[in-house]
């Protein structure tokens, strides 16, 4: 494991708050590399017993994932964060980074948040909930991806992921984690410029190299952010579409059997935990 990123004891310690695809994909990853991960969920450690036990992982309650980590890596549908206990990072030393994966699905998922409908980067959003500066990283990328595309560094065709915030050493520590999961990081600039890699963008899920993300951060046009995120929704729901008549009369929100690609979670929406 890499000893550039420091942490409160003689290992680096990563908190992920939620265990959908990613949330899990993550904590596998990072507890491959060495990392002390914790995992948790909304329906308490207890049922992450068997999940943590797999990956290497510690279940955990939210709060003790955001008090007792270095990193801490909120990976849940947006409007789950308003769901998360009140005063979650009282107390918690400004040393530690919150790392804000979620993507915002009013349609879908999530329901209309009338801030972000206005203009105010999902993440930007997600601090003001949180009370905390944030890196918006992972949020574009599917867990397929991260779990099975990591390359060495110079591997020709790397793929890139990019973070945004306002904080240049918990930036540089993110980016960090970026390069040693088997990608080629890409600085996307403060958090008011994460509205680059949501929803749709150009910059979102294209497993993109370095070269060609830079282009396509680039390349996003702010007036078209409303649109961006239609497109997307509309291609997952015609994916779920497509799929549903191999549910034999299932919910669709809740049959694991549907895997439509998103990058917070290859399961249903409906079936994405915190």
């Amino acid at each position: 494991m890499s000893t550039t990123i420091e942490g409160n004891g003689d290992q680096v310690s990563i908190g992920v708050i939620g265990a959908g695809s990613l949330g899990e994909t993550l904590g596998r990853q990072l507890a491959r590399l060495g990392y002390v991960v914790s995992i948790s969920n909304s329906r308490g450690p207890e049922s992450l017993a068997a999940l943590a036990a797999e990956i290497g992982a510690k279940p955990v309650s939210a709060t003790e994932a955001a008090r007792a980590s270095d990193i801490v890596i909120v990976s849940i549908p947006t409007k789950a964060v308003t769901d998360l206990p009140r005063q979650l990072f009282a107390n918690v030393p400004d040393s530690v980074i919150v790392v804000d994966t979620c993507n915002y699905h009013p349609e879908l998922r999530d329901g209309r948040i009338d801030a972000i409908d206005r203009g105010m980067p999902d993440s930007e959003w997600v601090a003001r909930q949180l009370g905390r500066p944030v890196i918006k990283a992972f949020n574009n990328i599917f867990a397929s991806s991260l779990l099975n595309k990591g390359t060495p560094a110079g591997s020709p065709g790397r793929i890139a992921l990019s973070a945004a915030g306002e904080q240049p050493d918990a930036k540089a520590a993110v980016l960090r984690l970026v390069e040693e999961l088997g990608f080629d990081p890409v600085d996307a600039g403060g958090l008011n410029e994460s509205w680059r890699q949501q929803t749709g963008a150009p910059a979102y899920c294209r497993d993109l190299d370095a070269a060609a993300l830079r282009r396509a951060l680039a390349e996003a046009e702010h007036s078209r952010i409303a649109d961006y995120r239609a497109r997307e929704e509309a291609r997952i729901r015609q994916s779920m579409s497509a799929q549903a008549p191999q549910q034999s009369g299932s919910s669709l929100a809740d049959s694991p059997s549907v895997r439509y690609q998103s990058p917070r979670t290859s399961r249903p929406f409906g079936g994405a935990s915190k």
